[in-house]
């Protein structure tokens, strides 16, 4: 199993808005090295939910439910999509602000790749914010 972070502009697409569909195809994305981490993802890899630009904070847990498959939005045939599903909103938001302030935090491609929206995790990082989305 792998762990991902993703991103996503609330007022476009929440993690609210997963919840109540269930299940949604993460297209859109149109950069090469957020397309190539798509396309490594596989069925039951873990994903956070950032809500980035208003809220910046990783707001809960989702699941990869659909292998990489052609992005129905793109007509150039190139960009990838996964789907995934909510697993869990967490208690609390992590902020960005948080996750900076974390000393297992530090290398983060948050932090250090800041512009891209699909990102692989180690599986510290990952349970690093876990850990903090389920404290009140």
């Amino acid at each position: 199993m792998n762990f991902w972070l993703i991103k996503q502009e609330p007022e476009k697409y929440s993690f609210d808005d997963l919840i109540k569909e269930g299940a949604t195809d993460w297209t859109g994305v149109r950069n090469f090295q957020a397309r190539n981490n798509l396309r490594t993802m596989r069925v039951g890899d873990r994903v956070l939910f950032y809500h980035s630009v208003s809220e910046k904070a990783v707001v809960g847990l989702a699941e990869v439910s659909k292998d990489a498959f052609q992005d129905a939005t793109d007509e150039t045939g190139k960009w990838i999509a996964v789907q995934i599903k909510p697993i869990e909103k967490f208690q609390k938001s992590v902020t960005l602000d948080e996750i900076k302030a974390n000393e297992n935090l530090q290398n983060i491609a948050l932090i250090k790749q800041s512009r891209l929206s699909v990102m692989p995790l180690t599986r510290q990082e990952f349970e690093t914010i876990v850990n903090l989305g389920k404290q009140k």
